[in-house]
């Protein structure tokens, strides 16, 4: 049990866990500033968590749902409030609606977490900030601090499973529910570029390309919220494109767009991307929200997945590699 310190101080109005691990603290924050480690622990056992956006970010936002063994579900977020990277970051955590909107009939709280080397690894301390002893009293009754050790207690098999987070792995994707589906992977390179490479026509199209083969002549990239994009694609007498709007813009860590395939019928997707700083470089994820499952599913089967991938590596080698030099 990786717990070694729960200490409730109710004249400060505060809860703190201590957790040690035989891990670098790299490893540690990487657990935290990745969703796919971070809902295999956040939350007891029987609660698990599920991440839909997760946004390592000073005034970025976290949203998940615990959902029991008989389906009942428990919604939260968490409102990003400062980051000092593989040192320390605070949130605003709180119990969010269906809809995910905060829900204010039930207490938040400020939650800071800590990151420090110590002799056999690393320790975290998660320290938690009430604004009344009242809310205090309430969440331990309701069972705060042993869900806090029991999700920690999961954290040494996350922590000990290198191959399934390995920054060389290949681009990934997860069904995250009924519509979302989110897409993962480390790119070799800083953030600021990585975001650039997304936004900067000239450099879209030396990498935005799919399989060998295609170019991409149209390019029109939306710089503003509310302007909107265009993209099309060709190879010999093929072309397709897909087009849509800028809806958020938070550089260089979150974008939000539309997205609907050129002269298709119907309602379209919604993109949310996030770029996330890792000892090795970026880990880019990309939560898709389409209307129904059925859409979802058909376009995984078309290869989505590896044409990302394509793609990606391509911007590593190719994109990244020329601005860098």
């Amino acid at each position: 049990m990786p717990v070694t310190s729960v200490v409730q101080d109710p004249a400060a109005l505060t809860l703190t866990v201590i957790a040690d691990f035989p891990v670098p603290v790299q490893r540690l924050w990487e657990a935290y500033v990745d969703p796919r480690q971070l809902e295999r622990f956040w939350g007891p056992p029987t609660y698990p968590a599920r991440f839909t956006r997760h946004d390592a970010a000073p005034g970025g936002l976290s949203d998940y749902a615990m959902t029991g063994r008989d389906g009942d579900v428990s919604r939260g977020y968490w409102r990003w409030l400062a980051v000092e990277p593989q040192q320390s970051f605070e949130v605003l955590d709180g119990f969010a609606l269906a809809d995910g909107s905060p829900n204010t009939e039930m207490p938040s709280m400020r939650m800071e977490f800590t990151f420090e080397t110590t002799p056999d690894g690393s320790r975290v301390t998660t320290t938690t900030y009430f604004d009344t002893a009242d809310a205090l009293a309430s969440l331990v009754e309701m069972g705060m601090e042993e869900g806090i050790t029991q999700a920690m207690g999961q954290m040494d098999e996350v922590l000990a499973d290198l191959r399934s987070f390995s920054a060389d792995l290949p681009t990934m994707s997860q069904i995250l529910n009924d519509t979302q589906v989110r897409v993962s992977r480390v790119i070799h390179g800083p953030v600021d570029l990585v975001w650039r490479a997304h936004h900067d026509p000239a450099l879209l199209q030396t990498w935005l390309l799919g399989p060998e083969g295609w170019t991409m002549p149209v390019c029109q990239v939306a710089t503003e919220v509310g302007d909107s994009y265009r993209y099309e694609w060709e190879q010999g007498e093929d072309r397709f494109g897909f087009e849509g709007e800028l809806v958020e813009s938070l550089p260089p860590f979150r974008s939000v767009t539309t997205e609907r395939m050129t002269g298709m019928p119907g309602e379209g997707a919604v993109n949310e991307l996030t770029l996330t700083p890792v000892p090795a470089g970026t880990l880019l994820s990309l939560v898709v929200t389409y209307p129904n499952a059925e859409l979802r599913d058909t376009v995984l089967a078309t290869g989505m997945t590896e044409g990302m991938e394509a793609s990606y590596r391509r911007l590593e080698s190719r994109t990244l590699a020329a601005v860098q030099t």
